[in-house]
C-alpha cells in the first residue's frame, strides 16, 4: 500500500514527467503523443517506475528507444522542475504501457461479436 507521501511525489512527478516529454515529444518525434500513464515510486523514493504509452502504437518501439538512450538528459530536465519540491530525484525505469492497446483489442473482439470463449 502506498503511503500519501509516496502518492504525493506520484502525482508531482507524473505532472512534470508529462511536461518534459510532451516538449520532447514535440522536439524529436513529431506527430506522436506521449502519454505518462503512471508513476509508482518506491517506498524509499529511490526508484521511479515510470509508464508510458504512445499513439500512434508502431512508434512505441523507437520511441522508448530514445528515451532509453537519452535518460541522464530526461531526468536532468525533470530534476530542474522539481528541484524546489524533492531533494532527491529518484532514478527513473521506463516502461511501455500497452494498457491501451489491450483496450482497443478487447473492444475490438467485443464488436466483432464471433463465437464467445467463455461459454
Amino acid at each position: 500500500m502506498e503511503s500519501i507521501r509516496q502518492k504525493r511525489i506520484n502525482s508531482l512527478l507524473q505532472h512534470d514527467m508529462a511536461e518534459v516529454f510532451r516538449a520532447l515529444a514535440a522536439a524529436e518525434f513529431p506527430g506522436t503523443l506521449i502519454t505518462v500513464s503512471k508513476i509508482r515510486v518506491t517506498p524509499d523514493l529511490g526508484l521511479a517506475r515510470v509508464y508510458l504509452s504512445f499513439f500512434p502504437i508502431d512508434r512505441t518501439q523507437k520511441a522508448m528507444e530514445f528515451i532509453e538512450e537519452h535518460a541522464p538528459r530526461i531526468k536532468n530536465e525533470l530534476a530542474g522542475r522539481v528541484r524546489h519540491q524533492l531533494r532527491v530525484i529518484p532514478n527513473l525505469q521506463y516502461f511501455a504501457d500497452d494498457s491501451i492497446e489491450y483496450e482497443a483489442n478487447i473492444d475490438r473482439l467485443l464488436r466483432e461479436g464471433g463465437e464467445n470463449p467463455f461459454k
